[in-house]
């Protein structure tokens, strides 16, 4: 460990400079999200930047990119100091960046989203022959093939991906910005994402790549810069360090970064589902009879790209969606009309639920920690005096939970908006895997969470599993879901593809039944 704490931070080793950043800080009223960051990044290589979730590393991006404009420092791109005032600038500056969310028209062709924003004159035509040509020519350097013609919203989430790249080259960017690349993709889609970037880099371009991911780090950069709490930390040869290395620099310890379990013992089947069909408000058939069980003492993983059903099973079973079919918890059948279920019943029959999206479904951002300990449990007799609510009695119930699950600060009269993502997770986690349900229900426990907290999340999840708890988990991190696992159901247009053992299959295998390719199937 100590030769990487004696790393000179942002050193290039002499290399020509893309980028170097030169004590940058920026501050959002009290909070100070950067603090006199300097950094260098070398002309044609893979720089990988990694910290945990709030220690800044899409600020300094987006100052780099000129969204935000640093409180003090000095951007210098290509040796010059350059003032990137906005993203125009920025462009200008040959700089290009991929955002975690694509910006992306819809009803547009591809040939139409590469040149919004960078037509020449008032006729679209010469631009649009120029981008078509930019095009051919990109698709055979860097094996970024599209059809220009074909409209966004007919395409893959990896191809949307590819368009927002080729949009950038048209801009002839130098330099790439990648916020979190791999995070809708499949496997294989990431896999063709590596290689463009390596391509990409052949050919003398410059990538910065944003991510929690540490085995991506490992395999595709060549220098990584670590973060944390606003400060860079090291920044290190990728090839001279390991992600046991990295998560300790980016954390502050050491961290465990395996699920360390032992194998399952399941008992009786808790849940039962049987042709579940759900369609939306447009009347789109959302699950497409889905059948499924979890036994006791066992975690079913719900593996797919976000999109596939996942959520829509969530919601149904946790009694947010209504739908057609038959579920089953402990034998006994489940309402699914939504005339005499909601969440509230299916919390009473002993099912709790970890939302996918904290922020919007689990709890209220503006509320203090105490007050969101409660939600959806507030009618239970601990909590409540007749037609009064216990405060007293439910912030010392936080108190404890919060001293139970590591929440920090552990102060349950702070609003949910003031505790970082890792720490509204375990508020949520908490809440409900304290109330000893027989079925967990988790979507993306760990989605923008630390590593940290990731460690302590797991050990929950895995806990609750040894006390002879059923849990669903949905996830869009392979990682996870195989780490986690005792069986993996494969999600694909609201079907399941299949479901495989942990010990008996791999990552190829779910990839292809992630995208929908059946084993064997031409």
């Amino acid at each position: 460990m100590s030769d990487v704490q004696t790393l000179q931070q942002g050193r290039s080793d002499g290399a020509a400079l893309a980028i170097e950043l030169r004590g940058i800080s920026k501050s959002f009223g009290p909070v100070q999200a950067n603090k006199d960051i300097s950094i260098q990044v070398a002309k044609g290589t893979i720089h990988g930047i990694i910290g945990e979730n709030g220690a800044g590393k899409s600020t300094l991006m987006s100052i780099l990119y000129g969204f935000y404009k640093a409180d003090a420092g000095e951007i210098f791109v290509g040796g010059q100091k350059t003032a990137i005032p906005d993203s125009q600038a920025a462009i200008a500056a040959g700089i290009g960046m991929v955002f975690q969310h694509f910006k992306l028209v819809e009803n547009f062709t591809v040939l139409e989203n590469v040149i919004l924003g960078a037509e020449e004159g008032g006729l679209l035509k010469p631009s649009l022959g120029k981008a078509r040509k930019l095009l051919g020519q990109l698709a055979k350097d860097y094996e970024m093939d599209v059809d220009p013609d074909a409209v966004i919203e007919d395409l893959s989430v990896g191809l949307h991906q590819r368009v927002e790249i080729l949009k950038a080259l048209y801009r002839q960017a130098d330099i790439l910005i990648l916020d979190e690349p791999t995070g809708v993709l499949t496997p294989s889609e990431a896999d063709h994402l590596f290689r463009i970037l390596k391509g990409l880099r052949d050919q003398g371009k410059t990538i910065i790549l944003i991510t929690h991911k540490l085995r991506e780090i490992m395999d595709i950069t060549d220098t990584v810069s670590v973060m944390r709490r606003g400060e860079m930390t090291a920044t290190v040869k990728t090839r001279d360090t390991s992600p046991e290395q990295l998560a300790e620099l980016m954390v502050g310890r050491k961290v465990l970064l395996r699920v360390d379990k032992v194998p399952a013992t399941p008992g009786k089947t808790v849940l039962e589902v049987e042709n579940l069909r759900v369609r939306d408000a447009q009347g789109v058939e959302r699950l497409k009879g889905v059948s499924l069980d979890i036994r006791a003492g066992e975690v079913l993983g719900i593996a797919g790209v976000a999109g596939n059903g996942q959520s829509e099973l969530l919601e149904v079973l946790g009694g947010y969606a209504t739908g057609d079919g038959v579920v089953r918890l402990n034998g006994q059948a489940i309402d699914l009309s939504g005339r005499y279920s909601d969440g509230r019943s299916r919390r009473a029959s002993g099912i709790a639920h970890v939302p996918e999206d904290r922020q919007r479904e689990g709890l209220i951002m503006d509320y203090h920690a105490w007050e969101n300990t409660g939600f959806g449990y507030h009618h239970d007799p601990a909590y409540s005096s007749g037609i009064f609510m216990n405060n007293r009695a439910l912030k010392q119930d936080t108190i404890d939970k919060m001293e139970r699950f590591d929440v920090r600060p552990p102060n349950p009269n702070l609003q949910a908006k003031s505790f970082s993502g890792g720490n509204q997770q375990k508020i949520v986690v908490a809440r409900e895997i304290e109330r000893n349900p027989d079925l967990l229900l988790i979507g993306q426990p760990t989605r923008g969470v630390d590593i940290g907290a990731i460690e302590f999340i797991h050990k929950q999840i895995v806990a609750l599993r040894d006390a002879g708890k059923a849990v669903l988990l949905v996830s869009v991190e392979l990682d996870e879901i195989m780490a986690l696992s005792d069986r993996i159901a494969v999600m694909f247009d609201g079907q399941i593809m299949g479901e495989r053992l942990p010990s008996e299959t791999n990552e190829t295998e779910l990839g292809l039944l992630m995208a929908g390719v059946q084993q064997g199937a031409a």
